[in-house]
């Protein structure tokens, strides 16, 4: 089976993109992995520093080993989000696969600074982990909001992609280029009336081509939730080799549940939740589709 970094780099020069999916519990787990068994496609299982607090660090760890050993199946783990340096390390000593560490609240320099002490000390502990760094505003929150962020609409530029990898040393970079963290209410809707999100594919493949002339290897697009379809196949093509979705799945998970709940008399935990694996199962399928140029 391969490695996280041998999927990343096959991923990279078939200008395909790894599907990413957070989870908060087993029936989200259950319908990514199940979707994702369905594709034959590898995939990361994301937990920000909430999500890893919830099911606890460790036990994230343990889950997504005994699944890949089990199975036999390209399935990694991500410390999505981490804004610490302990939480960091508390990750990379538990044996994920890749680590994002987030400083892009503080300026370009400060970022720099804090990332590159991040990927010294992470890399002391497993040199094998992939390491990823964020500049420019994508949000942290997979919430639904009424109205767009103003920083949102502003777009990371070449000139600190490359300044900001060959000063950090990340593997992965995660740039500004239209997406961001959760949905607008208008996202929400269905139909064919629903906003989406549009990304700047330009941007991307400009990111792309000054990076890997840095030394940079990989770039990942957060707050996938929401986008046009045409876009994420755009976005794979032109450069993006992960590509997160989260704000989709737990909304998916809410609305299965509420379904689950209309009998009454159910109280059995796995048959309330069944609607929710199914829905969330349909959305990393549909996902992972574009993501991989499958139609």
């Amino acid at each position: 089976m391969k490695s996280l970094r041998e999927v990343l780099a096959d991923a990279d020069a078939r200008h395909v993109a790894v599907g990413h999916f957070n989870i908060s519990d087993l029936a989200a787990l259950k319908g990514i992995f199940d979707g994702a068994r369905e594709l034959q496609l590898p995939i990361l299982i994301g937990v920000s520093e909430g999500e890893r607090e919830f099911i606890g660090v460790r036990q994230a760890a343990a889950l997504i080993k005994n699944l890949r050993e089990q199975y036999d199946y390209p399935i990694f783990l991500n410390a999505d989000h981490t804004h610490s340096l302990d939480k960091a390390k508390e990750a990379a000593a538990a044996g994920f696969d890749e680590i994002i560490f987030d400083a892009s609240k503080l300026t370009i320099d400060q970022n720099i600074v804090q990332t590159r002490e991040a990927v010294a000390a992470i890399r002391a502990i497993n040199p094998e982990i992939v390491i990823e760094g964020e500049i420019g505003y994508i949000g942290s929150n997979s919430e639904i909001i009424a109205v767009r962020p103003e920083e949102s609409l502003t777009l990371s530029t070449p000139e600190e992609a490359v300044q900001f990898v060959k000063e950090t040393g990340v593997d992965v970079l995660a740039p500004a280029v239209g997406n961001m963290h959760g949905l607008l209410k208008s996202m929400t809707t269905g139909g064919a009336d629903a906003e989406h999100k549009h990304l700047n594919i330009q941007r991307i493949a400009e990111l792309k081509a000054a990076i890997t002339l840095a030394g940079g290897k990989y770039m990942t697009l957060h707050g996938g939730s929401g986008t046009e379809d045409a876009d994420f196949v755009a976005a794979a093509k032109a450069g993006m080799t992960i590509i997160h979705v989260s704000s989709e799945l737990r909304l998916a998970w809410r609305r299965g549940v509420e379904e689950g709940l209309k009998d009454p008399n159910e109280i059995a935990p796995y048959k309330i939740t069944a609607p929710a694996v199914e829905g969330i199962k349909k959305i990393v399928i549909d996902r992972l589709k574009l993501f991989n140029g499958l139609g």
